[in-house]
């Protein structure tokens, strides 16, 4: 390979709604307020674990707008990455603190994030995916040139106007991946 040449895929996840439970009020996702408060969706665990043993480099990329807004201190929101990278075989966390005004390249649905993965851990973008369950998530995916897969959790706010696969959750998200990246 040649220098500079970019040699990884990767899978992104959105955090609250895709690898935990968010906490829903009036049919809205939040984030946990706390490390008690944090729960993993069933069939995380052996979802990355198996997109790992194919090769996959797993960067959890996520919104934390209530840092910004001073109802989550950062050290509670980095403790809660910290214990998702201990029981989840996670390469990176990068998380965007900021709220809307501030007008980041970081928060998603603007690509920053993804493209700060992408010099810091050798990515390609194009053969690379962005698994999310809200609109920003997947245009953020969409942005950066990635397949974008949408996990539907039916919530009371509009859906992404397109992604390119429709899941109900990680598990089958990474099945259609193991599957189209399969040798034939």
């Amino acid at each position: 390979m040649g220098v500079g040449e970019v040699t990884r895929r990767a899978v992104f996840l959105d955090r609250d709604g895709v690898i935990s439970r968010p906490l829903m009020r009036a049919r809205k996702p939040y984030p946990p307020r706390s490390p008690a408060e944090l729960e993993l969706l069933p069939g995380v665990p052996e979802a990355l674990r198996v997109l790992k043993a194919a090769g996959y480099c797993l960067v959890v990329v996520t919104n934390q707008p209530d840092v910004a807004r001073g109802t989550t201190p950062r050290a509670i929101a980095d403790t809660i990455n910290e214990r998702l990278k201990a029981i989840l075989p996670l390469d990176a966390i990068l998380m965007c603190d900021h709220d809307d005004a501030d007008r980041c390249e970081c928060r998603k649905p603007q690509p920053g994030l993804l493209r700060r993965a992408t010099r810091e851990l050798d990515i390609d973008l194009a053969a690379s995916y962005m698994i999310g369950d809200r609109w920003r998530d997947v245009e953020a995916g969409r942005r950066a040139g990635c397949a974008t897969f949408f996990i539907d959790r039916d919530y009371d706010e509009p859906a992404p106007q397109y992604s390119d696969f429709r899941v109900s959750s990680l598990a089958e998200a990474a099945l259609i991946i193991l599957q189209k990246d399969a040798p034939p």
